[in-house]
């Protein structure tokens, strides 16, 4: 399909979408069809909570619970933000949580054993980080060994590391200012300018993002529809704000997430390697002849994916206020869960950040929800696995209707 067919579908789609030639009555619904599509991840997670709620009577909802859900998914969804390029280009890392227990394990034995203060002990779990991706990233780019060999080779030798580094022993307890990282909070005065922080830049973006899509003729939503949008998104924020207040404020590993979603969704949607990196997944041959440097952005995507394994194992030691042997111990399940989930295809070319991000809390949310109705670990081991395997289908399924 050459560029024009394409723009014009996608001006046909924008007008229909926009209610030409139709009454307003049925431009709205056509608008709300085509959010409810965009977001039926967070549909889904609705649903979740309410089953909680309802199992938990209502302890689920409470600002405690919601606060622990919040420190909880971020280590999750920090290792999703990565993970997302990696399944986009067409990979996949199955050696995340062991490099994040591993670089945890660094960072703890450097404080405890060898006495180095906080901010050096984690630029040199970083450091190491950075140093593992551009390991894999030789190989998966530069040799040709398949992304899911060379990871799973990780996952054996740092799982292995870990063991070989602590001397199978739990290192505790670290630096107090280290602890912050994964335990601190911000304070409610911080916590309340950060949110009307967050609502102005939202609106900006969407107003800026829907100015963009009708300067180039692509579909957006009816006014009526944005509107709703943003009015739902700021009674979302206001009502975060005002659940983490009411417990001790917005966890700092929170605002650490928020970060990376913002940094990497420009990067994805606004930079030359973002758009390599889609292309590549999309259609590797098309993006070779079309002068793209598929290694140095294959390995780039590690180098990625390495540091933000180091920042989860950072975030998850100060959390614990220790390394521990088994940290990091089937994070790599979650974070592909969480970027399928989210609308990462497993056939590459399409996903999305924040995306990855919903899917995150869905799985946080079953492992909290499992874990306030006391059920059995193993039980909700069994319940990701499937998870997993009905995203998959899903994902599928999806691909094969539209072709």
């Amino acid at each position: 399909m050459n560029v024009e067919q394409k723009s014009g579908k996608a001006l046909w789609r924008g007008l229909a979408l926009n209610g030409v030639k139709e009454k307003n009555g049925q431009a709205l619904w056509s608008g709300f069809k085509w959010d409810i599509r965009a977001y039926t991840m967070i549909i889904a997670l609705l649903a979740i909570w309410l089953i909680f709620v309802i199992l938990t009577e209502g302890r689920f909802l409470t600002p405690r619970n919601l606060s622990m859900l919040t420190r909880q998914v971020s280590i999750t969804a920090i290792l999703a933000v990565g993970m997302v390029l990696v399944i986009v280009a067409g990979h996949i890392d199955l050696s995340v949580g062991s490099v994040a227990g591993f670089v945890g394990a660094v960072v703890a034995i450097l404080q405890l054993w060898h006495h180095w203060e906080t901010v050096p002990s984690i630029l040199a779990g970083i450091l190491v980080g950075l140093l593992i991706g551009c390991w894999q990233g030789f190989w998966i780019a530069y040799r040709g060994v398949p992304a899911f060999i060379v990871t799973l080779s990780s996952m054996l030798v740092f799982r292995g590391g870990i063991l070989l580094i602590t001397k199978g022993i739990t290192i505790s307890p670290l630096r107090p200012d280290f602890k912050v990282i994964g335990q601190g909070y911000i304070p409610a005065a911080w916590s309340i300018a950060l949110g009307i922080v967050a609502a102005l830049v939202f609106i900006y973006m969407t107003l800026n993002n829907r100015r963009s899509r009708l300067k180039y003729e692509l579909p957006v939503s009816p006014w009526t529809v944005e509107i709703l949008k943003i009015l739902a998104v700021l009674a979302f924020i206001a009502t975060f704000i005002a659940v983490m207040i009411a417990y001790e404020g917005i966890p700092i590993p929170v605002l650490i997430v928020l970060f990376l979603v913002i940094l990497f969704t420009f990067v994805a949607n606004n930079t030359t390697f973002g758009r390599y990196v889609y292309a590549i997944g999309g259609n590797r041959e098309a993006a070779a002849l079309s002068g793209i440097n598929i290694k140095r952005t294959n390995m780039s995507i590690f180098l990625i994916m390495g540091l933000l394994s180091a920042l989860a194992g950072i975030v998850l030691t100060s959390r614990l206020d220790a390394a521990t042997t088994s940290a990091g111990n089937l994070f790599e399940l979650d974070a592909i869960a969480s970027a399928i989930i989210g609308g990462t295809s497993t056939l590459g070319g399409e996903g999305t950040i924040p995306g990855a991000v919903i899917g995150a809390l869905v799985m946080a949310s079953i492992d909290n929800g499992m874990s306030l109705l006391n059920i059995d670990y193993s039980i909700l081991v069994i319940v990701k696995g499937l998870v997993l395997v009905l995203a998959v289908w899903v994902d599928i399924a999806t691909k094969k209707r539209t072709r």
